[in-house]
C-alpha cells in the first residue's frame, strides 16, 4: 500500500515537474493533439474516392447550414445557400460562353468583393484551376501570368478595365477568353459576364466535373515575386489548401467566431488562411475591400468580430492611430498572422486588450511553416517535438556577401548552433514536397539546394535567415537574395530596375531595400548611373513609375552615382548602399525623395527628420 501511496503521489507532482523544467509544456502538449486531429483528418480526406477538397467541405456547410450568414460585405449579407447558387450560376456561365471544361486555368483579376469567392468556387466546381492575378500588376507582368498557367479565359473587375485595354491584343493573341464584371461592355473583344451570370441557372453542378482531382492536383495559382523581377506561379495543390486552412483549427478558431478579412484574396494569407480556413470552420467572414486603419475597430464592433487577421505592417498602423477612450470595447480575442514586431506586439496588448496573438511563419510555395502558439512576443514559431519528427530542417550557417551556404571540405553545408543565424532549409520529399513554380524550371532550380548533409539530398531553400534559441523559440532576422517586403508585399528589384532602365537618362540601376525607422520591413530605393552629359529626369521617371508599378514598389529614394558598384562576377552590390541608407549627411551624392503629390524632389536634412520622426506617411 506504501508503494501505490508514493506511485500516486509521483504521479500528481509529474505536472509540476514537467512545467518547472518546461514551462511551455502544456500547451505543446495542447499543440500537439490538434496537430494529430488534422493529420487524421487529413489522411481521411486523402483516401477518400474522389478526394475531398475544400469545395466538398463548403458544399457540406452549404447542406447543414444554408442559411447561415457566410459574407457580410459592405451593406449586404450573404448566406452560405447564397454563395452556392451564385457559384453554380457562375459555373454554368462559364461552361456556356467560354466553354471552360475540366483542367482549365481561369484567371481572376479582382479585388476583395463577394463576386471573387463566386467566381473561385464556380471555377472549382468545373474542376478547373483559379489563377489568383494580384490586382495591382500591369503590362509586362499581367501577360506573363498568362503565360505561367495557360489560363484560357480571364475575368476581370469593371474597374480594371483599362489595364486589361492595355494588353487586350497580346491576350487576343494568346487565345484568351476575356470578360469584365459588368452588364455590358462596349469595347470589342471584351464581354460582359455580370448579365450572363444573372441569366444562368442556379442549379447544382454533377460532382462528376471534379471526379478525377486527386490531393496532387493543382487547386490554385498564387503569385510571387522573385529575383527574375516578374511574378512567379506558385503551384497550391489541394493537399497545401488543405494544410493552409488547417491553421484556424490548430490556433482555437471556434464554429461560434466572426473573422475579418480585409487582406487581399489574391494572396495566401487572404485566401487560404483567412477565406478557406473560415469555410472549415463554417464561420462567418467579415470582407472588407481594403484596410482602413481608423475605421478597423469600429468594423470589429459593429459586425461582433472575433478573429482578426494581420501582417506585422497591419499592427503598426493601429498602434499609431489616435487614441480613443473605447479602443478596449470589442470581442476580438484571436488575430493570426505574420510579421509583426516584437515591439508593436508589447504595444498593441497594451492599447488594445488582451488578444490572443497566433504568429505563423511560411511561404506559399515553401514545404515548412512554424507557429507560435505559446503567445510568446517576438517569437514566429516554436520548435515541436512533433513538427521535428515529421519534417527535416536545418538553418545553414550562410555568407551574406555571397549570398550561399558555407560548406565545408567534403562540400556540404554546416549546421549553425543555437542562438546564432541561420539559412532556413527543409528537406524535399513525400511529407514536404516542393511543387514549384508553374512553366518556370529556373526558378524552381534556384529554390532547390543540393547535397547539403548527404550527396544526392534536396532541400527548400527558403531565403530566409532564422534564430532558435535555448528554448525552442524561432525569430525571423532577414530575407535575403534580390525580393524585399514593404507593406506586406514582395518587391522584385529586378522588375523595378528594368522599369528605371528604359528611362531615357538612366544608363543603369540597381534597386534595393532600406530600413526606415519605426517601420516594418524595407522601402524601396535606387542607385542609378545616368549617362553621359544627361541630368536625373524626374519628371518622366515619377510619371513612369506611377503609370507601371504599384505603390509599394516604386522607389521612394534615389541615389545618383558615377559608377555602380559591381563584383568580381559583375553581380551588383547592394549590402553596403543598403547599410548606408536615405540620410543625406551620409550620402554627398545626388539624393532624391519621391513626394507623393510632386514627384521626385532634392532629399534635404529636413525631409529626412521628418522620415526618421515618423511626421512623414510612406
Amino acid at each position: 500500500m506504501h508503494i501505490i501511496y508514493t506511485l500516486l503521489a509521483g504521479l500528481a507532482i509529474l505536472p509540476l515537474l514537467l512545467y518547472v523544467r518546461n514551462p511551455y509544456v502544456f500547451k505543446d502538449l495542447k499543440h500537439a493533439f490538434r496537430c494529430i486531429i488534422m493529420g487524421v483528418r487529413f489522411g481521411r480526406y486523402r483516401k477518400q474516392k474522389p478526394f475531398y477538397s475544400l469545395l466538398d467541405r463548403f458544399l457540406d456547410r452549404v447542406a447543414a447550414r444554408p442559411q447561415k450568414p457566410f459574407i457580410v460585405f459592405e451593406n449586404s449579407t450573404y448566406t452560405y445557400g447564397d454563395a452556392d447558387e451564385q457559384s453554380n450560376k457562375v459555373a454554368r456561365a462559364l461552361q456556356t460562353h467560354a466553354g471552360v471544361k475540366a483542367g482549365d486555368s481561369v484567371a481572376l483579376f479582382l479585388g476583395n468583393e463577394p463576386f471573387f469567392i463566386w467566381m473561385w468556387l464556380g471555377i472549382a466546381k468545373l474542376g478547373c484551376t483559379a489563377a489568383l492575378l494580384n490586382s495591382n500588376i500591369r503590362s509586362k507582368s499581367l501577360l506573363h501570368c498568362f503565360s505561367c498557367c495557360d489560363a484560357k479565359v480571364l475575368v476581370a473587375a469593371a474597374e480594371l478595365q483599362d489595364a486589361v485595354e492595355e494588353v487586350l491584343p497580346s491576350l487576343q493573341e494568346q487565345g484568351v477568353h476575356v470578360f469584365i464584371l459588368s452588364e455590358k461592355c462596349d469595347k470589342e473583344g471584351i464581354e460582359s459576364f455580370s448579365d450572363k451570370i444573372k441569366l444562368a441557372s442556379d442549379q447544382p453542378l454533377s460532382p462528376q466535373l471534379r471526379a478525377d482531382i486527386t490531393c496532387k492536383s493543382p487547386a490554385l495559382y498564387i503569385y510571387t515575386s522573385g529575383t527574375t523581377g516578374l511574378p512567379k506561379a506558385a503551384i497550391v495543390n489541394h493537399e497545401r489548401v488543405w494544410m493552409a486552412t488547417f491553421l484556424q483549427s490548430i490556433s482555437g478558431v471556434r464554429s461560434d467566431d466572426i473573422i475579418y478579412i480585409y487582406l487581399p484574396l489574391y494572396h495566401t494569407a487572404g485566401f487560404l488562411m483567412g477565406l478557406g480556413g473560415a469555410i472549415d470552420k463554417g464561420i462567418t467572414v467579415v470582407l472588407r475591400r481594403k484596410f482602413s486603419a481608423s475605421q478597423f475597430w469600429d468594423d470589429c464592433r459593429k459586425y461582433n468580430v472575433t478573429v482578426v487577421q494581420y501582417i506585422g505592417e497591419i499592427m503598426r498602423y493601429l498602434c499609431n492611430t489616435p487614441k480613443r477612450e473605447n479602443e478596449r470595447d470589442h470581442k476580438v480575442r484571436l488575430a493570426l498572422g505574420n510579421g509583426i514586431r516584437a515591439d508593436t506586439w508589447t504595444e498593441f496588448l497594451q492599447r488594445f486588450g488582451d488578444i490572443c496573438i497566433f504568429e505563423c511563419y511560411g511561404a506559399t510555395e515553401g514545404n515548412i511553416g512554424f507557429v507560435n502558439y505559446t503567445g510568446k512576443v517576438g517569437a514566429i514559431g516554436r520548435e515541436h517535438f512533433l513538427h521535428k519528427g515529421t519534417y527535416q530542417y536545418a538553418l545553414l550557417k550562410f555568407n551574406t556577401e555571397k549570398e550561399e551556404p558555407v560548406r565545408d571540405s567534403r562540400g556540404f553545408c554546416i549546421d549553425v548552433p543555437r542562438g546564432e543565424t541561420g539559412l532556413l532549409v527543409a528537406k524535399i520529399g513525400m511529407r514536404a514536397p516542393f511543387s514549384g513554380y508553374a512553366k518556370n524550371r529556373q526558378q524552381t532550380e534556384k529554390k532547390i539546394l543540393r547535397d547539403v548533409f548527404v550527396k544526392g539530398d534536396q532541400y527548400f531553400n527558403s531565403g530566409d535567415l532564422l534564430k532558435i534559441d535555448k528554448e525552442g523559440f524561432i525569430y525571423f532576422q532577414d530575407r535575403m537574395g534580390d525580393t524585399f517586403r514593404w507593406k506586406g508585399e514582395n518587391v522584385a528589384t529586378t522588375e523595378v530596375a528594368d522599369l528605371l532602365n528604359m528611362i531615357d537618362c538612366v544608363e543603369e540601376a540597381n534597386v534595393y531595400g532600406v530600413k526606415v525607422p519605426g517601420h516594418e520591413g524595407r522601402i524601396g530605393m535606387a542607385a542609378v548611373k545616368l549617362k553621359d552629359g544627361m541630368e536625373f529626369d524626374t519628371s518622366s521617371t515619377y510619371e513612369l513609375v506611377k503609370d507601371c508599378l504599384p505603390s509599394y514598389s516604386r522607389p521612394r529614394f534615389v541615389r545618383i552615382q558615377s559608377a555602380l558598384a559591381v563584383t568580381g562576377t559583375f553581380k551588383q552590390m547592394k549590402v553596403r548602399l543598403a547599410e548606408e541608407g536615405f540620410d543625406p549627411a551620409v550620402i554627398k551624392e545626388p539624393l532624391y525623395y519621391l513626394e507623393d503629390r510632386e514627384g521626385y524632389v532634392p532629399m534635404t536634412q529636413d525631409i529626412f527628420s521628418l522620415i526618421s520622426e515618423g511626421k512623414v506617411k510612406l
